[in-house]
């Protein structure tokens, strides 16, 4: 008899526990959702941030080196349609370029600010003579 009891007890108990590792996954994947999206979010930025840095060092090569077409050069380096602005100053001595792409969140409600790098190369042709 007192072995009847403990077998109705444990089927009990196993059937209670029906669906608990159902609820607890459901519960466990908007969690593993966020974190994968932070993921997609930080290697964005990164990627975002690499483009920049490109463009600004191209625009400033090519301003420094023909004197002319770094803006266009830089904004050509970079992917495109990603947004990229690139303003290059100069002077005697350096050629500066300044490369600016937005950054987009694919988190609702981060709001990132955009994606700024200065490059300066020597002026090689302060006067504008060579070819």
């Amino acid at each position: 008899m007192r072995r009847d009891v403990r077998r109705d007890v444990r089927r009990r108990r196993i059937r209670s526990d029906r669906g608990q590792v159902a609820l607890e996954y459901i519960g466990f994947v908007p969690i593993l959702l966020f974190v994968a999206l932070c993921g997609i979010q930080l290697g964005w930025v990164a990627y975002v941030h690499e483009q920049a840095d490109t463009a600004a060092r191209t625009a400033a090569r090519v301003e420094a080196r023909k004197g002319s077409g770094g803006e266009a050069a830089g904004v050509a380096a970079v992917r495109e349609g990603i947004g990229a602005v690139v303003k290059v100053t100069k002077d005697d001595d350096a050629v500066t370029a300044v490369a600016t792409i937005p950054i987009n969140s694919i988190i609702p409600g981060l709001d990132l600010k955009d994606a700024k790098a200065t490059a300066i190369m020597p002026n090689d042709d302060p006067k504008g003579t060579l070819p």
